[in-house]
């Protein structure tokens, strides 16, 4: 049902804690379902230089969440601005269609992380 690559992030999470002080931070609940994802960045130079997570929800929620930090770090701030829920589902292998909501709750809490952005 699972790629081994959404198994290695649900058993095995990278970047899962929260950044103190963030340079931005943000909390969305998915109301149907009930996920929680949390999202902390640290910002260097225009480069998101560190995202922390935090997750209550599904496997595939949590490993999502394991999975954008990987896709963000390091990258510069106009970058992640241009990915989208396909490209989480792309670093994970693929998801059944039933869980795609995890993915898209990912990419709207990097967005409204970036919102909510300190210069």
């Amino acid at each position: 049902m699972y790629s081994h690559q959404v198994l290695d992030h649900f058993q095995n999470p990278r970047n899962v804690g929260a950044i103190v002080p963030a340079d931005a931070e943000a909390e969305i609940e998915n109301p149907a379902c009930g996920d929680i994802l949390r999202l902390t960045l640290k910002f260097e130079a225009n480069r998101i230089a560190e995202a922390r997570f935090k997750a209550k929800g599904c496997v595939a929620a949590i490993a999502c969440g394991s999975a954008l930090t990987e896709l963000v770090s390091g990258r510069s701030i106009a970058e992640v601005r241009r990915l989208g829920r396909e490209d989480v589902i792309s670093a994970l292998g693929g998801l059944p269609q039933g869980s795609t909501h995890a993915a898209q709750l990912a990419i709207d809490t990097l967005t409204a992380a970036l919102k909510n952005s300190r210069p």
